[in-house]
């Protein structure tokens, strides 16, 4: 911690919370952070230009609903654009649980995060993911895309709380069911072959 912030010409305070926030990536070592110094000179250059870089930023909002809620959608928007601080490049909307990995507006976002833009901002962590938020932050970094939450810590309603829930019960309980509903057809299948080969044969 202490090298790489002496490198990077920071307090290693300041060095550990870029971590927390992802703004590079780190493993741990026992209990020690460490960070590869290819990261740590990417970051340096980074910092370098990011004097005369643009800041361009990408909004996303997000509701569970498959329809309606579209006063949630527009209030989170208005809220980030209330309190942007550069060019507001794309919105990006999604509906869906946000324990779904595959979101069409999720699945632009990582695209663009490739494509010159320098921060993805969110009202709450969660409406951008129920999980793996960290990972998102750490792949985010490696193109020096910063993920910027307007109210930290701060979870979304309990009825989308709940629906995530009924979300998470059903994919994993569908899974045996689905495997079972298969091998039952297969079955049903092989036996329907046998009974017309015998009247075939007769």
């Amino acid at each position: 911690m202490s090298k790489a912030a002496k490198c990077l010409g920071i307090h290693p305070m300041t060095r550990r919370q870029w971590a927390v926030d992802g703004k590079i990536p780190f493993m741990w070592v026992g209990r020690e952070r460490r960070f590869s110094s290819v990261d740590v000179e990417n970051m340096k250059r980074g910092s370098a230009s990011s004097i005369s870089r643009p800041r361009r930023e990408v909004l996303y909002v997000r509701v569970s609903g498959s329809s309606g809620q579209e006063s949630s959608l527009a209030a989170q928007e208005e809220e980030l654009r209330a309190t942007s601080t550069g060019e507001v490049v794309k919105v990006v909307k999604d509906r869906g649980s946000g324990l779904r990995e595959n979101r069409p507006g999720l699945n632009r976002v990582l695209a663009m995060v490739s494509d010159g833009v320098s921060v993805v901002r969110v009202t709450h962590e969660d409406r951008l993911a129920r999980f793996g938020v960290g990972w998102l932050k750490q792949l985010f970094a490696v193109y020096g895309v910063t993920l910027e939450v307007l109210h930290p810590k701060k979870s979304g309603g309990r009825d989308e709380l709940l629906e995530d829930d009924v979300s998470l019960v059903t994919t994993f309980a569908g899974r045996p069911y689905g495997m079972r509903s298969a091998q039952a057809r297969k079955r049903l299948l092989a036996e329907s072959g046998q009974c017309a080969g015998g009247g075939d044969a007769g």
